[in-house]
């Protein structure tokens, strides 16, 4: 008979949040949000940043950690990195794992029982279609606070230098090639930024209009966009913001409500739009009554909030799912099958002298 599984602990301390490492060669949105998690999961639980391509010295390492410790042990383990999950998930078999999905598309599928934490409607809607039987939760992610403190949201127009701001990385060559040129032809200032920036506030502020165009992008990297923050901090600061409206983007950007489409329909079209939003930025972007209360979901108190709820529940869940009655979803070749068989059944019944009605 196969052995028991181990118990694992009602209170799961500490909590480990995985990532390649922290230097400047894993920089990028994803790492951004990990360090964010990070730090707010270390104001409720024990939190460890633990690193599994580059050892660094203050953080311990994952290989380490697997030879120190017998599975289950005693901590809950966070994987996040999309190429990476299907070798954290094997390499921590046996003890408890969470997923904060955040692009959707990688192709993996999840085993039984791991919870997924998605960051997006559009992340949380693909696993539930994927993996119907994990335990889902939504965590969207938190703009950080000194997009809400210094964000310049409610400050008067003509105090911004730049007509339009766009951001190259992630964005299309209709953009760039096209209608950066024709906004400039227009008479616009528009400041096309790249590399690092010390101040992206700052930046966010002296800018009217903000253009982001990723859903070129993404469909070339085969993966989607995760949750889309630079709109949101676009917002924060007051711009008014022309976007995509793929994958995660269409949670947060009702256009012609609180964003606009970019890329509608003309190049003519567009420029006369971001021209007139220039010269009327109130006209174009959401009140005050109505942007303020939509951000506040995406605040660290409010994310800080979701959490809580979020880890107690798993509290409960994770010792459940470890006594081994762990529901699974079909495989997709066997839904498969069994939708072609009920087809073949239903044409042999119709075929004549076959008794209505009987089963093969």
């Amino acid at each position: 008979m196969p052995s028991a599984p181990p118990s694992i602990p009602q209170r799961l301390t500490p909590i480990r949040v995985l990532v390649p490492g922290t230097g400047t060669r894993f920089r990028c949105g994803g790492l951004s949000v990990a360090l964010q998690t990070a730090r707010l999961l270390s104001q409720l639980r024990p939190m460890q940043l633990v690193t599994y391509r580059q050892r660094q010295a203050d953080h311990p390492f994952l290989d380490d950690l697997l030879r120190q410790e017998k599975a289950p042990a005693d901590a809950l383990w966070l994987v996040s990195w999309g190429f990476d999950v299907p070798m954290l998930l094997r390499r921590l078999h046996g003890r408890p794992v969470i997923y904060q999905a955040h692009s959707s598309g990688y192709g993996f599928d999840l085993p039984p029982g791991v919870p997924v934490l998605a960051v997006s409607r559009n992340t949380l809607g693909y696993w539930g279609d994927r993996a119907p039987r994990n335990p889902l939760f939504f965590l969207p992610n938190a703009l950080e606070p000194q997009w809400f403190e210094r964000g310049a949201r409610h400050q008067a127009s003509d105090a911004r230098s730049l007509d339009v701001l766009v951001q190259r990385r992630k964005s299309s060559d209709y953009v760039l090639r096209q209608l950066v040129p024709a906004l400039r032809a227009r008479g616009l200032r528009v400041e096309v930024q790249d590399g690092w920036v010390d101040d992206l506030v700052d930046l966010f502020n002296s800018a009217k209009v903000y253009v982001y165009d990723s859903a070129e992008h993404w469909r070339a990297a085969g993966v989607s966009e995760g949750f889309g923050l630079p709109p949101l901090e676009a917002m924060a600061c007051g711009c008014v913001v022309f976007s995509s409206v793929n994958h995660a983007l269409a949670d947060t950007l009702t256009p012609g409500e609180i964003g606009h489409q970019i890329g509608c329909g003309s190049l003519d079209h567009d420029v006369n739009r971001i021209a007139a939003a220039v010269a009327d930025p109130a006209a174009w972007r959401p009140p005050a009554e109505v942007l303020d209360p939509f951000l506040e979901p995406y605040s660290e108190p409010a994310l800080m909030a979701r959490w809580q709820r979020v880890l107690q529940h798993l509290d409960d869940l994770l010792p459940a799912l470890a006594t081994g009655s762990v529901l699974q979803s079909q495989s997709l070749w066997r839904l498969r099958w069994n939708r072609r068989r009920r087809g073949l059944l239903r044409v042999v019944n119709r075929l004549p002298g076959w008794p209505a009605g009987r089963k093969g």
